[in-house]
């Protein structure tokens, strides 16, 4: 069975998440279902990360298997009009290797994280940035991220139902930019625990609002315990942006 190598878009909003659960609306769930129509049989998608309810991905990379060769063109054509009404669309389509694997394949998985930084509220953007109407020390927030650089134990930055082997992860980049009233937080590694990035981008978040100081950062590391970090960002600001593969 020839298989393929997709990149999907999704909306996370009206979401219970990536994977597919009985009963609820989810990502995998609607993708699922539009490929096994557009195939004539069953077909099961295999992710490169779930993200989780509110997560929004531009980047997302899914393998599938077809039980006949298909073009990439018709795929991208054929299964988007199955995904419809819901906010999921494939943006590329490629054959690949029989053994190729979307997750365990990986070798560095990119996010952002959007925050808006207004006194009004938001509502084009209601649910796809983080409202900070607080005044923020960016300085101090890059100063800050500078700590998550590298291997660390980041048992603080887990949630206690977190089910990793091992909390030592290795952070490639963790980038803060301005683009007028928003400020994306850039977090790159090979993989994560659940709510890393959401409780790494909470922390900094304290930090640039004056709660803690940069220095702060590494005592969270180095307390390994989630009580000694900052609060969980919002779902809604993540976007998983993309996958990269040897």
């Amino acid at each position: 069975m020839p298989r393929y190598k997709l990149t999907i878009e999704y909306d996370g909003t009206p979401f219970h998440g990536w994977q597919a659960q009985d009963g609820l609306l989810t990502v995998q769930g609607v993708l699922d279902s539009a490929l096994s129509q557009f195939a004539g049989h069953t077909v099961e998608s295999y992710c490169a990360g779930r993200t989780d309810a509110g997560v929004h991905a531009l980047g997302q990379v899914v393998h599938v298997d077809f039980a006949s060769p298909r073009r990439a063109f018709n795929i991208i054509r054929g299964v988007n009009i199955y995904t419809l009404p819901h906010p999921v669309v494939i943006t590329h389509a490629e054959e690949v290797a029989d053994d190729f694997h979307a997750r365990f394949d990986a070798r560095m998985r990119h996010y952002r994280y959007r925050i808006t930084r207004r006194a009004a509220r938001l509502s084009v953007d209601e649910f796809r940035s983080w409202h900070i109407f607080r005044p923020m020390d960016m300085a101090a927030m890059r100063e800050a991220a500078a700590h998550f650089i590298g291997d660390h134990d980041f048992t603080s930055f887990r949630t206690s139902e977190c089910t990793a082997k091992s909390p030592h992860k290795t952070i490639t980049r963790c980038d803060i930019s301005e683009h007028g009233e928003e400020a994306w937080v850039e977090i790159s590694a090979r993989s994560f625990m659940h709510n890393q990035v959401r409780i790494m981008v909470g922390s900094l978040v304290q930090v640039a609002t004056g709660r803690w100081r940069a220095e702060d950062i590494r005592a969270m590391l180095e307390a390994r315990d989630r009580r000694a970090a900052g609060i969980t960002a919002p779902a809604h600001g993540l976007y998983f942006m993309g996958v990269e593969y040897t």
